[in-house]
């Protein structure tokens, strides 16, 4: 099936020219570094179990997994006894004050992650957790608890019990993919996925410091995608991610995953295809395409689908292991930036083996809008040595970043027209042993100007692991 696309797939691989870069960086804007500061300890036995190549406390999916505001950093992880903590730190603390809020991890699941976020509107902090296409558990604190926390004790008194609502307002029985996400106005926002892979839709519920409400769908399952190999008519919309940029546009790069395998050239694949883009002005109400046209709408009856317009900003078909859930950020002029990963088609035509294709030849590609309105790709230099999952991030100075599997990190600079990828650190060298995927503070980057990042170390079977953070002060 032709659909017209903003970035074509001839684009592979190829690193753009400077004088194709976004905007102009001011000659005195410092390039990306990263000045480790220290690590801290959240728990030495956290629970450790491999399944879907992922851990449950390290899911790069999992957004909000550690969060900075007012001055304190807070983290959610499940224990040894498989219960599920929140723990907080004031910046610059080395020791974390824990508490268990009264739920324990039902299966060995990676999925199953646990959540946060911030209604700034009450000063909550909200939890959704351990949900793989079936029933979540929520809690939620007590109001005021983040606007204070020097003065508030941290215990379990501070929050609720878990509930299997949200407060009330039970959404799905097949719930997947927590993703809170603060509005600007001061509320809260759940992103999540009705259904199962394959044939889910995402899903959007709003907070507003009294009452939850269900906003509805905003993706489709339903329409045909054809590849050269066949056809399949059920999928799902993959988010990359769903964020508010500082002018109050909701952005989220997606990938699709088709339900009939009909679509590879090889069942060894997986049939994740196409990086879209979309984007809302209505906090989620209506969504457009890139070239501002109305495409869905969350609730209503036509909702963004596979056969729409003007959504794919770069084309590759189900046969490169295209990566879903990768990763997104957006720059102080409110440009999106994404990372995406896949094997390139120098490597061949056809993946036939999911993880050790993407292991052995597996690139990532840093996506983003210019100042002009152009989609522009480039590859980023460093094998990715791994099948999972690569985060972004993007400096005061509009810098990027890319926080690898087991804690490598590239940077390049807005003035190279992001060009000079260039690796910072290496945890592999330093001797981190951290198992792959990583957690990202997305909120401290902007707040304090550090990178703070949450990972796990390797271990074996079902023996538990020590849960580490990392600190890196970046450019200010």
């Amino acid at each position: 099936m032709k659909r017209r696309t903003l970035l074509g797939a001839a684009l592979a691989g190829a690193v753009m020219t400077p004088a194709l870069a976004s905007g102009t960086a001011r000659a005195a804007d410092p390039g990306p570094s990263l000045t480790l500061t220290g690590t801290t300890t959240l728990d030495t036995q956290a629970i450790f179990f491999v399944s879907y190549d992922g851990l449950v406390n390290n899911n790069a999916f999992q957004k909000n997994g550690l969060l900075t505001y007012k001055g304190y950093q807070y983290a959610v992880w499940y224990t040894a006894d498989r219960g599920a903590v929140v723990g907080r730190r004031a910046l610059g603390a080395t020791t974390w004050s824990t508490v268990k809020v009264g739920h324990t991890l039902r299966y060995d699941d990676s999925h199953n992650v646990i959540s946060m976020g911030i209604s700034k509107v009450d000063g909550r902090l909200h939890l959704n957790m351990d949900s793989h296409s079936d029933g979540f558990t929520y809690v939620k604190s007590v109001a005021g608890l983040m606007d204070n926390p020097a003065g508030l004790s941290w215990t379990a008194s501070r929050f609720g019990a878990p509930r299997s609502t949200m407060d009330g307002l039970a959404l799905t029985s097949q719930f997947t993919y927590p993703q809170f996400i603060s509005t600007p106005d001061g509320g809260l926002q759940l992103s999540y996925r009705v259904a199962v892979s394959g044939n889910g839709r995402n899903a959007l519920a709003e907070y507003d410091g009294s009452t939850w409400t269900d906003l509805g769908e905003w993706s489709s399952s339903t329409g045909t995608y054809t590849s050269e190999h066949g056809s399949s008519t059920a999928r799902n919309m993959y988010l990359h991610g769903i964020d508010y940029d500082r002018g109050g546009r909701l952005h989220s790069f997606f990938t699709w995953r088709e339900q009939n395998g009909a679509v590879m050239c090889n069942g060894g694949g997986i049939t994740n295809h196409d990086t879209g883009y979309v984007y809302s002005d209505d906090r989620g109400r209506t969504w457009h395409n890139n070239a501002g046209t109305v495409v869905g709408t969350t609730g209503g009856s036509d909702k963004v689908a596979v056969t729409d317009s003007g959504l794919v900003i770069d084309a590759i078909n189900p046969d490169h292991s295209l990566m879903n859930q990768e990763s997104q950020f957006t720059d102080s002029a409110g440009l999106p930036h994404a990372i995406i990963s896949y094997v390139p088609g120098r490597f061949g035509q056809c993946t036939t083996d999911y993880v050790a294709d993407r292991t052995a030849n597996g690139r990532a590609f840093h996506v983003r809008k210019n100042a002009s309105g152009t989609w522009q790709k480039t590859e980023i230099p460093v094998p990715l040595n791994s099948s999972q999952r690569t985060k972004l991030i993007l400096d005061k100075y509009d810098n990027a970043y890319a926080i690898f599997p087991f804690c490598r990190m590239a940077g390049a600079s807005k003035a190279s027209g992001y060009t000079d990828w260039t690796v910072l650190y290496d945890g592999v060298t330093a001797g981190l042993n951290a198992f792959g995927e990583v957690v990202i503070d997305e909120t401290r980057v902007g707040q304090d100007h550090y990178l703070s990042i949450m990972y796990q170390e390797k271990s074996s079977g079902t023996t538990p692991s020590a849960l580490r953070n990392l600190n890196f002060r970046l450019p200010a």
